[in-house]
């Protein structure tokens, strides 16, 4: 894919901190934020169902699954473009980067106790049967297994760096993609536009 048509991912767990990169990659580059999560919980409205109920629903419906990443698909047929989802790195095989944000389990559940207004124990509750429940679903549904890190160019683990940290980290990647010449050849491209200048 040529410079200044980028397509990236950003996958992680609940409470990880995808949509806080994501937000921050769309307003500094201009891209398009596609969120998967946002599809899905747009559907769970769309039914009258909450989150957990909707949960339910979807593993007796893969084709609600299958519609969520069928968009993503699509949407990474566009330039300049960040998306956002468990799955997007394994269904936008093509992406220029794919980035996965981790952290603990105890930290994701405090980051979402914040966020949705629950006591740290019930996030923990929830965190684990919806992670559970989506790791049996992925498996059934696509023969992924989410725990599965080897197509990822970069996995940050989201308790050691604040947002702006995270931010800082993604975008030297992203600065870097494609260098001039062989990145193996050790050549420093930086060094040729010196001489030519």
């Amino acid at each position: 894919m040529p410079k200044g048509c980028l397509v990236i991912t950003v996958s992680g767990l609940a409470g990880s901190g995808t949509t806080t990169l994501c937000r921050n990659l769309a307003k500094h580059y201009g891209f398009k934020h596609v969120y998967a999560g946002l599809i899905f919980r747009q559907m769970a409205k769309e039914r009258g169902m909450t989150l957990e109920e909707f949960q339910k629903y979807v593993e007796l419906h893969p084709e609600i699954d299958r519609e969520v990443d069928r968009r993503q698909v699509e949407a990474a047929k566009e330039c300049n473009v960040v998306i956002e989802g468990r799955l997007a790195g394994w269904m936008v095989k093509n992406a220029d980067l794919k980035i996965w944000l981790d952290a603990p389990i105890m930290e994701r559940a405090k980051r979402v106790a914040r966020r949705e207004g629950v006591s740290v124990e019930e996030a923990f509750v929830q965190i684990a049967e919806r992670e559970k429940g989506n790791r049996k679903r992925y498996l059934n549904l696509y023969g992924i297994d989410i725990e599965d890190k080897s197509i990822y160019d970069l996995i940050i683990n989201t308790a050691k760096w604040g947002p702006d940290g995270v931010f800082a980290i993604v975008k030297a990647a992203i600065d870097h993609l494609y260098p001039d010449g062989d990145a193996g050849s050790g050549e420093n491209p930086e060094n040729k536009k010196k001489e030519v200048g």
